[in-house]
């Protein structure tokens, strides 16, 4: 089997997600898409008429979000016609999922110049929905009635599962808000270090102007006194119906699982911001190495996609890493580094004691809490800012998972060379 080597890794910077108040929210999702692509073509002298097809992650693809953004924003950033593209959705996973099957077709022998990334700007979601912070698919979903499809397996809203998850496993609120606090420190640590400036790129106007070129989501001054003082965001959403029947979120989730005894815990401190990001990731065989003279950075270990209960929604990282080492022949001690997304601090926390991880060596640079969840790029996102720090750090290995809304998990390795 042929090799998927890394070669280049770019982001956005992520700007808050609110339309009137995020330095990106005028923009369309094109422009994103095109700044990350135009960027792996500068920096790596790439012909994009070799570049055999362009593989995007978007979750919400409708509005200015509909369409083929992965196509789209190729010709907005003046790629050759050639350069083939085609959008995917796994909800949150979707960036690693991009990533991993530009890989799949690398190493199958079926193309030597992918790229993978993605796109969201959930500025654009609220604009659809009314966006409540953590909660877009419960209102998608009753839109278009799905949950009536699921009479064995409800799916409840993300918030809501993640409070229920912390009751389950006996996570306390404090524990969740210092894992919260921890990764804003970390966050402004890596700021302040430029830790990020060789995968961030800036984004501009289609007049020229400055955009932005920083990220805009995290508070760095945020303290454990002032989380303990906030209200838990989702207790109106327990209430939602979530049925044709009117059952709520909340007698979804005690139905299924009656013996469950919890509390709302979790709040804007402890959950994911919502914010606006594009990032892309540069992938070629040894033929697109040779023929372009590039070196990569990294190579694909393996890649991974696991399922969960889609009731409590957020438990698949665990298994999927599981899955994902057991395929490498590696375990815990091997990896290095994991990215885990903080969806909510819970997803993080339950995975890092499920697995025995080092805390030092999870999300060591801060993660979605401080810096922003632009759903369809994350994942993308998150292998990008692996490879960086495995290159500061001399390690190997890098595992990058997140939960994805439905109860699912991608996962994959990535191998420093």
């Amino acid at each position: 089997m042929a090799t998927a080597y890394i070669v280049d890794a770019v982001r956005t910077p992520r700007g808050i997600g609110k339309p009137g108040k995020g330095a990106l929210a005028h923009l369309h999702p094109q422009d994103l898409g095109a700044t990350v692509l135009r960027a792996l073509r500068d920096r790596n002298d790439l012909d994009t008429a070799r570049v055999d097809d362009i593989i995007w992650s978007c979750s919400q693809q409708r509005g200015k979000q509909g369409g083929d953004l992965g196509r789209l924003s190729a010709l907005w950033a003046g790629y050759d016609v050639r350069a083939s593209g085609m959008t995917l959705d796994r909800f949150c996973g979707g960036g690693i999922t991009s990533v991993s099957l530009a890989a799949g077709q690398i190493m199958a022998g079926f193309e030597d110049v992918v790229i993978a990334g993605g796109t969201e700007m959930m500025s654009h979601h609220q604009e659809a929905d009314g966006w409540e912070q953590g909660t877009p698919y419960a209102t998608l979903g009753r839109a278009r009635g799905n949950y009536a499809l699921y009479d064995d397996h409800p799916i409840s809203a993300v918030g809501v599962a993640a409070d229920a998850i912390a009751g389950m496993e006996g996570i306390a609120r404090a524990d969740l808000e210092a894992l919260g606090v921890e990764s804003q420190r970390r966050a402004k640590r890596a700021i302040d270090a430029g830790l990020f400036d060789r995968s961030v790129v800036p984004v501009f106007d289609r007049d020229g102007a400055l955009a932005l070129d920083h990220d805009e989501y995290p508070r760095p001054e945020t303290t454990a006194q002032a989380l303990a003082a906030l209200k838990p965001a989702f207790v109106a959403m327990e209430q939602v119906a979530a049925a044709p029947d009117g059952t709520t979120m909340r007698q979804m989730i005690e139905r299924k699982y009656p013996d469950l005894r919890w509390e709302p815990v979790h709040h804007v401190g402890t959950s994911s911001g919502v914010v606006d990001g594009a990032a892309a990731l540069l992938l070629a065989s040894e033929a697109g190495l040779a023929a372009h003279g590039w070196t990569p950075r990294a190579r694909v270990v393996t890649a991974v996609n696991e399922g969960d209960c889609p009731t409590l929604i957020l438990n698949a990282p665990v298994p999927a890493a599981r899955k994902a080492l057991a395929r490498a022949g590696l375990g815990v001690a091997d990896i290095d580094l994991w990215e885990i997304n903080e969806a909510f601090a819970v997803v993080t926390e339950k995975a890092i004691r499920d697995l025995g991880l080092d805390r030092d060596k999870v999300n060591v640079n801060g993660g979605a809490i401080a810096l922003g969840h632009p759903i369809g790029a994350t994942g993308a996102i998150l292998i990008g800012t692996a490879l960086d720090e495995l290159e500061r750090r001399g390690g190997r290995y890098a595992l990058v998972t997140m939960c994805a809304f439905g109860g699912m998990a991608p996962a994959i390795i990535i191998e420093r060379v």
